[in-house]
């Protein structure tokens, strides 16, 4: 008889096999890093900072953030960064630091915000306002600036996607600056959710502005997405004065209390690490272009068959008509509303591209008959 654990395990890798709609890499194995799974590996505090526990892998946890750094035009000379339990924990920093610079702050979103922000500016109680946003997802900038006159006397901090949940919509850094001097706004802080375009946008022509060297003050970038890994995690880098204004001495463990949690899970910045190590900028270059070219690859097959697909600029998320129910639920598609979406991740396979078309187009056909049926 199966056991429990393999029975869940056998679902899992089904249904990680099985799955469409969502921005998680498949070609990752970190089974050369089994050993690790016998210690407990605690990366307490600032990574930068040794503590009297030193049961961890703060070493490779810089080098991630060094190597971060460069990849968004900047040094850790002038940014700082962490290795985070996910995007959720990123975009919380950014503005748990947004906070602190400016107290009586208006946070401005757009509708299109991942779930979890209104939940961060909840916890933080951060005074917000939410934005339209355009058809693509995009923010409407003609809505913010509506907004932005009747609170231009306070601090704002501008909360920016890099890559929207539905759409893989980018926010135009260069239409927020304009914005920002043309209402003179003096006190103001830009945080960047670039959680599955972070790895990616930096390789696309023409890159989407977010990076440090556009004076943005912090980004938020996952890390089990596009890379991929077992856990979820990602990577929180910001201007290094808004990591010293936060930052106390903890003595019980020797070490600086800058982070979110205080024990921090060590497994994560070995999977990080081992991934830069082994693919490089040039690796992650070459893993855009395959699967933008499996994203229009996609698109293109879905409006053969009447899908009404379409992309963002180079999207790796093909948007498209919501099918049935059944066909969802099948391939674990993300929907809102009346469209649902493919993300072509790498490791995802043409074959099941295919697989998916050919039963789309089946249902189609059999809906295309039954109407038919109807009319005579």
């Amino acid at each position: 008889m199966m056991s429990k654990i393999q029975e869940i395990y056998t679902r899992i890798k089904e249904s990680s096999d099985a799955f469409l709609g969502y921005p998680l890499a498949k070609d990752f194995s970190y089974s050369q890093f089994a050993p690790f799974l016998d210690v407990c590996i605690n990366n307490v505090g600032d990574p930068e900072a040794s503590s009297t526990l030193s049961i961890d892998t703060k070493e490779l946890e810089q080098g991630c953030i060094e190597f971060f750094a460069e990849m968004l035009s900047t040094s850790i000379d002038n940014v700082w960064g962490y290795v985070t339990n996910g995007g959720t924990e990123g975009n919380l920093y950014g503005l748990y630091l947004a906070r602190e610079c400016f107290p009586e702050a208006v946070v401005y979103y757009s509708e299109s915000t991942h779930y979890s922000v209104k939940k961060n500016l909840h916890l933080l109680n951060m005074r917000n306002i939410v934005v339209r946003s355009q058809d693509n997802g995009e923010i409407d900038y003609q809505d913010l600036e509506q907004i932005l006159t009747i609170h231009r006397d306070k601090p704002a901090v501008f909360f920016l996607n890099i890559g929207t949940t539905m759409t893989e919509a980018v926010d135009d850094l260069d239409r927020i600056k304009e914005i920002i001097r043309k209402y003179a706004i003096k006190d103001y802080y830009i945080h960047c959710d670039a959680a599955f375009l972070g790895t990616i946008a930096p390789f696309v022509t023409p890159k989407p502005k977010f990076d440090f060297a556009e004076g943005v003050d912090s980004i938020a970038i996952s890390g089990h997405k596009f890379m991929g890994g077992p856990i979820p995690c990602g990577i929180v880098m910001c201007k290094r004065a808004h990591r010293n204004r936060i930052a106390n001495s903890i003595s019980y463990v020797g070490t600086l209390d800058t982070t979110i949690t205080g024990s921090r899970n060590g497994l994560t910045p070995l999977f990080l690490w081992a991934f830069l190590e082994k693919h490089g900028m040039e690796g992650l270059k070459k893993r855009v272009e395959n699967s933008q070219q499996l994203a229009k690859y996609t698109e293109e097959k879905l409006n053969e068959l009447g899908g009404n697909a379409w992309r963002n600029k180079e999207a790796l998320t093909v948007v498209f008509d919501k099918p049935s129910e059944a066909i969802c639920e099948k391939y674990q598609l993300a929907s809102e509303n009346d469209i649902a979406h493919i993300i072509c991740v790498p490791g995802l396979e043409k074959e099941r591209i295919d697989a998916f078309l050919m039963d789309l187009e089946q249902e189609i056909r059999e809906h295309n008959t039954a109407a038919l049926e109807v009319m005579a």
